[in-house]
């Protein structure tokens, strides 16, 4: 099983709508892959950093799980477009991408 994760960093002066990122563009993304590969994904919140008193070096993180990576890029080639499209209703943070076998 592989993990997609999309880190989005917390940068100053940048924008993230956690409300429309859970309410609207995830469901989107559980909608369009589920019958493509997707297995579940989770959303992970930013609370804090080294201490939770510190601001966390992500501001929130979402993890898509398929069978494989060939899975995932079958499913983003039909859809990539729609979905990187509407990234800039939640957010203005260009987000950092990293696949991971679980093992």
């Amino acid at each position: 099983m592989i993990r997609i994760s999309f880190l989005y960093p917390n940068e100053p002066h940048k924008k993230f709508n956690q409300n429309y990122f859970l309410k609207n563009h995830m469901p989107l993304v559980h909608e369009r892959l589920s019958g493509l590969g997707l297995i579940k994904y989770e959303v992970d919140k930013g609370l804090g950093g080294s201490t939770v008193e510190s601001p966390p070096p992500f501001v929130s993180a979402c993890h898509l799980y398929f069978n494989s990576v060939e899975e995932f890029r079958s499913a983003m080639a039909k859809h990539a477009a729609e979905l990187i499209g509407d990234v800039p209703n939640y957010t203005d943070i260009q987000p950092q991408m990293q696949i991971s076998e679980i093992v």
